[in-house]
């Protein structure tokens, strides 16, 4: 039982690190009315262990502080994340594609507003979440699904138990 705990929080704070450097490296491109942030890849990590969804809260929270994210897209980014975490974990048993929908969804809904009332961003709702949709389906979709079907051949060897 030990064991466990110590893999689960382990594996949290990896995914973790993992989210916040792939964010920061990213930078660019990670923030803004327009973006593609790299790290939202791993939350496809959910359907391979209960572990990620702290990981994933904990890494988003600290790229969005150590971005200089405004403190609603602190809060609500986030949340977005953790979110879209929680369902992915939730529909781990679904066809893969399933496991994409949730961070896609969560963000698109989320960060539109977050963008308007948090930075000021004066353009339409409407073109706010699709330019975040985009980016999800890009960075959760796609590269999201490559993550995945490369960690699914051995996901027990990987993450040391099956979900």
């Amino acid at each position: 039982m030990k064991n466990k705990k110590i893999l689960f929080m382990t594996q949290a704070a990896m995914i973790a690190t993992f989210y916040v450097v792939l964010t920061l490296i990213f930078q660019a491109i990670s923030f803004g009315q327009i973006q593609v942030r790299i790290a939202e890849a791993l939350t496809i990590l959910p359907a391979f262990t209960p572990a990620a969804i702290p990981g994933l809260f904990i890494g988003c929270l600290i790229s969005n502080i150590m971005g200089g994210a405004a403190l609603w897209d602190i809060v609500f980014g986030t949340l977005a994340t953790l979110i879209g975490a929680v369902f992915t974990y939730l529909l781990r048993k679904q066809k893969a594609f399933a496991i994409v929908l949730p961070p896609i969804l969560s963000n698109t809904l989320i960060i539109p507003f977050v963008l308007r009332y948090a930075y000021g961003i004066n353009l339409p709702i409407y073109f706010l979440a699709g330019s975040i949709a985009i980016g999800e389906v890009i960075s959760c979709g796609m590269l999201g699904m490559i993550l995945f079907s490369a960690l699914q051949k051995n996901k027990e060897k990987i993450f040391g138990y099956h979900n």
